[in-house]
């Protein structure tokens, strides 16, 4: 999303508190203990959360209940800036609101505004949803702060007829064989660079960073800018610095076609079919599907990632103090939240569930995407992903990643790997304060 765009929905956003906070939405004054009541969600993202028709079914099954989202398009820089100014002021958040897994931490230590999810039967469902994916949604002394929606289970997303065009394997099994390891997808990289003089291999070097540190501290520390007990560490953990040494080897290998993720650029890179490859947390697919459009339905796949596992991606719904109507609140996300829900909704947008019973329903399991050469989704994005290791993201984990990011961009630009590191040490130590 480019940064007009970000600031036009900003703007619509904090309108919609301006309203808010004078009682016209969220938890109206007119509203009768009889008459019908307006939940307010409060989503982000280009495709929202794939909750439309999960809305409609509530509201058939409780008419006194009317839904009402807000923030689909939101970038989450936006969604969340906005989030904390709301959550800190007591007023104008919606009834349920998303909570980003690298965002929900900072949360934990305003918990007193949220409603404790537990009060509402929320630990008996603890069975519905990964053991890392719970943990993730309690405050340190066992608040239910949120229940999880999705997971980012990670794979490739590649241009198949680009692949071929440049005299590599294009079956999805095939070309998941030819990167067991990262290196040997830069390797891969390198091939395709050489054959193609039209297209770069990947969209840009920070998403496959992220792709790559979320893998390693999985497999590693267990947290990447800050530790367990919220130290940073973004200078001294290896995990960061193993990924970016990596990303920037990419960068020097010519693979990256330097688009910043949900720019301008970045969209105009799907349509115009620029690159060949992407890093692809299930939530990706449909972002590519609706920036990619329909002509080029077919022409995309999914395969393996390098490596073992990784999650990057998924959120939480939870619900604030402010809510003139918490026990509907959360009965809404509760549903929402359900193993029948998170299969609609991975149907719907291709959010992968963190439930357990809804990666082994059928419906997950066994689904195909034909947008992506009816490749099975199902199976390669569920597949290990209940014995996927969380990874501890700390307070200000997305000030310290974007000035991480500044730095590997910096890269791209020319600067030198090594000078960018010690921008990446210094302005994240800054940013994490």
């Amino acid at each position: 999303m480019s940064v007009t765009s970000r600031r036009r929905f900003a703007a619509i956003a904090l309108a919609s508190v301006a309203v808010l906070a004078t009682g016209t939405a969220c938890g109206n004054d007119s509203e009768s203990g009889d008459g019908p009541i307006t939940l307010v969600v409060d989503v982000f993202g280009d495709q929202g959360f794939g909750y439309e028709e999960l809305y409609k079914q509530y509201e058939s099954e409780h008419p006194n209940v009317k839904i009402q989202e807000r923030g689909k398009g939101l970038g989450l820089g936006d969604y969340n800036t906005r989030l904390t100014q709301q959550i800190t002021a007591g007023a104008g958040a919606g009834d349920v609101v998303a909570l980003e897994e690298g965002t929900i931490v900072q949360f934990y230590a305003q918990a007193d505004k949220f409603v404790n999810l537990a009060d509402h039967g929320a630990n008996d469902l603890k069975s519905n949803f990964l053991p890392w994916k719970w943990e993730q949604g309690l405050t340190p002394d066992g608040k239910v702060l949120g229940l999880g929606t999705d997971i980012g289970s990670m794979a490739i997303c590649y241009r198949s007829d680009l692949f071929k065009a440049a005299n590599l394997p294009a079956d999805r099994e095939q070309v998941g064989a030819l990167w067991p390891t990262w290196d040997d997808f830069i390797a891969t990289g390198q091939k395709f660079v050489a054959a193609d003089k039209k297209h770069k291999f990947v969209d840009s070097a920070t998403n496959f960073y992220n792709v790559v540190l979320m893998q390693t501290a999985g497999a590693g520390s267990g947290h990447t800018y800050f530790d367990k007990n919220n130290q940073l560490v973004v200078g001294s953990n290896p995990d960061v610095k193993s990924a970016f040494d990596l990303t920037t080897k990419m960068i020097s290998a010519g693979l990256s076609n330097h688009l910043k993720s949900f720019s301008n650029e970045w969209n105009a890179g799907f349509k115009n079919g620029t690159f060949a490859a992407i890093g692809c947390p299930a939530w990706m697919t449909g972002v590519i599907k609706g920036q990619a459009g329909d002509a080029f339905a077919g022409k995309w796949d999914v395969a393996k990632a390098p490596g073992t596992g990784g999650n990057w991606g998924g959120a939480f719904l939870g619900v604030p103090k402010s809510s003139k109507h918490p026990k509907e609140a959360a009965e809404l996300v509760k549903f929402l939240t359900s193993a029948k829900s998170q299969a609609e909704a991975f149907k719907k947008v291709g959010n992968l569930p963190s439930s357990p019973q809804a990666l082994s329903d059928p419906a997950v399991a066994e689904a195909t995407n034909d947008y992506f050469s009816n490749a099975p989704v199902g199976k390669i994005f569920a597949a290990g992903a209940s014995e996927l290791k969380p990874v501890y993201l700390g307070p200000k984990n997305q000030a310290v990643r974007d000035a991480v990011e500044n730095a590997l961009r910096s890269v791209e630009q020319g600067k030198a790997a090594d000078a960018a590191w010690q921008d990446a040490v210094k302005n994240g130590e800054a940013a994490g304060k």
